[in-house]
């Protein structure tokens, strides 16, 4: 069986490739797609902030820090419905479907070359945000780390 792992992240790049692949792929029998999203890890504005906190300051914090992961993960599944009618309007049948969420990654990059790597994926499908290239130049993207570090993985970025 052919595996792809589709990395989208609600980005119109992200819809654009789920519609590559569904256009693609559709009607192939031997085919799983594995819809991936990865959450970074928690926001810097929710770290500590350097000093030691009180038993209140703590549960405080603890507080927002869940709020904000449940309304991350909150988004999740919208993004993933969403993909996967896409896939299905394609000719990729449901059951061709699954979908997975990494949420505590501390580099996206990395979290989606390692999930290739070890998920035994042919083909790793993805969309290319739109950075400007001085942008791209001093901040990076995810996708041009994963075109530098992706040695030996098929890889299609969609435009």
């Amino acid at each position: 069986m052919k595996k792809i792992l589709l990395a989208i992240d609600g980005s119109e790049c992200a819809k654009k490739a789920v519609a590559y692949v569904g256009e693609q792929f559709s009607n192939m029998k031997d085919l799983k797609i594995t819809l991936l999203h990865v959450l970074p890890y928690l926001a810097t504005s929710l770290w500590d902030d350097g000093h030691i906190l009180s038993e209140e300051e703590r549960n405080e914090r603890k507080k927002v820090v869940d709020r904000w992961m449940k309304n991350q993960q909150l988004k999740l599944e919208p993004m993933f419905t969403n993909a996967a009618g896409t896939l299905t309007k394609g000719g990729i049948k449901p059951e061709q479907i699954e979908t997975k969420a990494i949420t505590d990654s501390m580099d996206v990059a990395d979290s989606i070359l390692e999930e290739t790597r070890n998920g035994g994926y042919q083909t790793l499908v993805m969309g290319r945000r739109g950075l400007s290239p001085a942008k791209r130049l001093l901040i990076g993207s995810v996708t041009t780390k994963i075109i530098n570090h992706g040695a030996g993985i098929a890889l299609c970025i969609v435009e």
